[in-house]
């Protein structure tokens, strides 16, 4: 295949962005319109974009790897953990903020994620806490602030289990960040999320099956929607961000992919009609801002490939 060029780079990763927060948004109309299981829904969601993933790499890319990571009794291992603590515990967590909150928290909480790695790795002494970094915090804690109380310390503007899965998000999010690693030094990202996808799924389906579900009461728009999660918000984002890669640096798909809060905030203000106040706008810009300042920091990122790996372990929502 002929490798893309850079415009067909940025059409990539920017239509993957939307994608992935707009999802977030449809998947809270299914929450709140339709009444759909959030067990259900991420069950099948995983179970199908994880098989159209591998399918990809089946068709496209190298076969091999395809069952490749199963021969090693080491990578296996770890790839059912990834899929158990990593992919499913950050679906799983994200939908559930979603459902009881809304998209556009859900999607600000969880990129919450960079820091909570800064501070476990300064913890752990890997790294050391500078000027940037505490610009980065700071962001991120009155992002926060004005994000869940709209300003006033009295209240907040958002309900308690929201918060309580988006943190949660934000913690699985880091740990799937950080596990992955090891496992993207020796195999393709699309190996390693389409089976993670598939084994979250395959776990989840033991509490809810995908097939017990009642589609009688769903109107044909209902369907369009689970669609769109499923396809366009899930496989279609990440493949695109994955291709996006060959042709753009990871600090540039890193940047444009600050698109997905921003997207899962206007779509939820102005389609869905939720209620955004002035200072959730305020908390907004500082979360997204940290986000830009993260991706401008790793400007060295791309000349080694260890970073390049971590940031395309980083797309899942």
């Amino acid at each position: 295949m002929n490798r893309p060029t850079r415009r067909t780079g940025l059409f990539l990763v920017i239509t993957g962005a939307i994608f992935w927060g707009v999802g977030g948004t449809v998947a809270q109309k299914l929450f709140q319109q339709y009444a759909i299981n959030v067990n259900w829904l991420v069950t099948t969601r995983l179970l199908i974009a994880g098989l159209l993933l591998l399918t990809v790499q089946f068709i496209w890319k190298d076969r091999s790897q395809v069952f490749g990571v199963w021969k090693n009794k080491r990578s296996a291992v770890q790839l059912i953990i990834f899929g158990i603590l990593g992919m499913l515990a950050v679906q799983y967590t994200y939908m559930a903020s979603i459902k009881y909150g809304n998209a556009a928290v859900a999607t600000l909480l969880q990129y919450l994620a960079p820091v909570m790695i800064i501070i476990y790795l300064i913890l752990r002494k890997q790294a050391i806490l500078t000027r940037r970094d505490l610009l980065t915090v700071s962001l991120a804690l009155g992002g926060c602030f004005f994000l869940l109380t709209n300003g006033s310390i009295s209240g907040l503007s958002v309900p308690t289990l929201a918060i309580v899965w988006g943190v949660l998000s934000g913690l699985a999010l880091a740990f799937y960040t950080l596990n992955a690693v090891p496992l993207l030094k020796q195999y393709d990202s699309l190996v390693i999320v389409g089976w993670a996808m598939m084994i979250g799924g395959f776990a989840l389906s033991f509490i809810h099956p995908p097939w017990q579900m009642d589609f009688s009461s769903l109107r044909a728009e209902a369907f369009l929607y689970l669609g769109f999660v499923i396809i366009f918000g899930t496989m279609i984002a990440f493949w695109f961000y994955i291709e996006s890669l060959q042709s753009l640096s990871p600090k540039e798909t890193s940047l444009l992919g600050s698109i997905e809060p921003l997207a899962a905030v206007l779509t939820t203000v102005f389609w869905l009609k939720e209620p955004f106040g002035i200072f959730q706008w305020i908390g907004t810009a500082c979360i997204i801002g940290m986000l830009l300042l993260l991706a401008l920091k790793k400007k060295s990122s791309s000349k080694t490939k260890q970073p390049q790996k971590l940031k395309r372990s980083y797309r899942i929502s």
